[in-house]
């Protein structure tokens, strides 16, 4: 079995599916887990089932990460990669939108990273070089109204990157995150954020998977830890770490005006 094995979360569809056909692509092993089973069948069928192993799983679950991991460590003996990519999208404003709805981002987006973390930990241990990848988002460089659950779950998957990034590195496992604006997929459909709709969608799930796959791959010191996709992404980031307060909260009022 190839040692380059990658275990994939929300791989039934968009970025995930994008993420899942690019390693494959490239000679990896994929664990494709979601909670959409019948399109993970397809994505199998599409793939190989040599080369995609499939799971069905809800991030929310500890049992069923351990579970899942555990089977495909055991056909692979090896787990090269975890990427946590499944999450979910609410828009609107904070005080209309019921306080479960907004619950469940927090569930998923950030448990959800934080399940498969600590249950994939042993066996990134027991793998060389192994690496993390969260997906954080553009919304983590400054909180973003009509989007405010969404936002705080992202940043707090970019803190958590930053505290294992600094905790596993004595175990050779090094944990980055990724931070895309908004990408075209069925996560933005109809989705109700001023900064949706000033800002655009330029982002495809294609880029989201490339940059992935070049941070995988990349001979990057492990200091580096977050990793902007796209341009606009990145001068917002750097003028976010550069900028005074005042600035970046103008910035980003501006950003999510009513038009």
């Amino acid at each position: 079995m190839s040692n380059n094995t990658v275990f994939v979360i929300g791989a039934a569809a968009g970025i995930g599916r994008a993420i899942c056909e690019l390693f494959v692509k490239n000679g990896w092993i994929v664990g494709a887990a979601d909670i959409d089973i019948e399109g993970l069948k397809l994505l199998r069928s599409q793939l190989g089932e040599k080369q995609c192993k499939i799971f069905k799983l809800d991030v929310t679950s500890t049992e069923e990460w351990v579970s899942a991991l555990d089977e495909f460590h055991t056909e692979t003996q090896s787990l090269k990669l975890l990427i946590n990519n499944a999450g979910i999208l609410v828009s609107g404003e904070f005080h209309a939108t019921p306080l479960k709805t907004q619950q469940k981002v927090i569930d998923i987006n950030v448990k959800g990273v934080m399940n498969g973390c600590h249950a994939a930990y042993p066996f990134l241990k027991n793998t060389p070089a192994a690496r993390v990848i969260n997906l954080a988002s553009a919304s983590a460089i400054y909180g973003q109204p009509s989007l405010a659950a969404y936002s705080a779950s992202k940043f707090a998957v970019k803190g958590l990157t930053e505290a294992l990034n600094l905790e596993w590195e004595k175990d050779d496992i090094h944990v980055m995150d990724v931070l895309p604006l908004f990408v075209k997929t069925a996560m933005v459909d109809n989705m109700d954020a001023e900064s949706i709709k000033n800002l655009g969608i330029h982002l495809s799930a294609q880029d989201v998977a490339n940059k992935i796959y070049q941070v995988a791959n990349s001979t990057t010191s492990t200091t580096k830890v977050h990793w902007t996709v796209g341009t606009l992404t990145w001068f917002m980031y750097l003028g976010a770490n550069l900028s005074p307060d005042w600035i970046n909260r103008a910035i980003n009022k501006w950003i999510t005006r009513k038009k």
